[in-house]
């Protein structure tokens, strides 16, 4: 299989992470994500066969690895709800120097986190968006209290899924207030809480500036009770920037691509469910690997094609982003995985 060593895109950033969305399926109905009323019972979900299988999400895996890819991150909709996830784990985990992470609401990581571990997943992140029952509810639609949320995170930690990063979006009226008791409640404990600007993902969240709470805000809010020092990033492409505790508590991040986007350093594809390559979380359009995959095409050919459109890629929403942006028709973030 032919690989190249550096692969970059027409703003020179490399390609270095990839999300695969294993089903476009979830068991919640969040109102920024998947809203009921747009995804209800007469919803038309992607039929089984129209799924990327573990074995044809594999070879993409190996193939965007020998691109320069080190880290994948398993997404939905909800990825547990996929059956037998532990057995694509196994497979991914085959592919050597390869990251392999997870991001779930965490509803079945209480019966999951095991097998998920034993199979060779790396790390976890679980959304939770608010401690408070009730605000949780509103936002999560299903009536899925925040104890169990609470439970999967745990199980996590005792699988060895260590570090557990914690995703928070916040919507100013929704879950602003939640943002310093989210702080306090995992200072302490290892895990690392995201806070996550409301974003314009896809047309069906009702998504409005005003709605945006700036992270600046957010880390103002939370500097005043807990005193907190910027850090440097990891890795180019980390999309958090780094605060840590001064008193040692550890570390949160916040995740601005509406106040300061990120765009110039992003290193990230996605491939949806039934295998397109989108390459921004903003796009509308995405790229045919499925029909390549099951036309018989070999690796040199998937090559060449994944490689035609990284080199083209141009995208920078975040850093366009205007009245106008806002109002196209963009991907859903359920589709994608966000």
């Amino acid at each position: 299989m032919a690989t190249t060593s550096t692969l970059t895109d027409r703003l020179g950033r490399p390609i270095r992470d990839l999300r695969i969305s294993v089903t476009d399926r979830c068991n919640f109905r969040c109102v920024y994500c998947m809203p009921r009323d747009m995804f209800g019972p007469e919803h038309a979900f992607l039929p089984r066969a129209e799924l990327l299988t573990f074995e044809e999400i594999a070879r993409l895996a190996r193939v965007f690895s020998g691109l320069g890819v080190q880290k994948i991150r398993l997404t939905g909709g909800e990825p547990l709800i996929r059956k037998d996830l532990e057995d694509l784990i196994g497979m991914l985990a085959t592919i050597p120097n390869l990251d392999i992470a997870l991001t779930t609401n965490g509803s079945l990581l209480p019966k999951m986190a095991g097998p998920l571990a034993r199979a060779g997943l790396t790390r976890v992140t679980v959304s939770l968006d608010s401690l408070d029952d009730a605000r949780f509810d509103a936002i999560n639609d299903v009536n899925f209290p925040v104890a169990r949320v609470l439970e999967g995170i745990e199980a996590a930690a005792a699988a060895g899924l260590d570090p557990i990063k914690i995703n928070m979006v916040v919507k100013r009226g929704m879950n602003d207030v939640d943002v310093v008791p989210m702080a306090e409640h995992f200072r302490g404990t290892g895990h690392t809480v995201r806070f996550i600007e409301y974003m314009d993902v896809g047309t069906t969240n009702g998504w409005r500036l005003d709605d945006v709470v700036p992270a600046t805000e957010m880390v103002d809010a939370i500097a005043a009770r807990f005193p907190l020092e910027p850090i440097g990033s990891d890795y180019r492409g980390e999309v958090a920037k780094r605060y840590r505790y001064l008193d040692g508590a550890g570390e949160i991040g916040f995740i601005s691509s509406v106040t300061q986007p990120f765009c110039g350093d992003c290193t990230r594809a996605r491939i949806s469910s039934e295998g397109k390559l989108f390459t921004c979380l903003f796009a509308s359009e995405g790229h045919d690997l499925r029909e390549l995959v099951r036309s018989g095409a070999d690796d040199d050919v998937l090559v060449e094609a994944i490689t035609g459109v990284w080199r083209n890629r141009g995208d920078r929403y975040s850093e366009l982003r205007s009245a106008a942006t806002s109002e196209l028709t963009k991907v859903e973030m359920s589709y994608i995985g966000g």
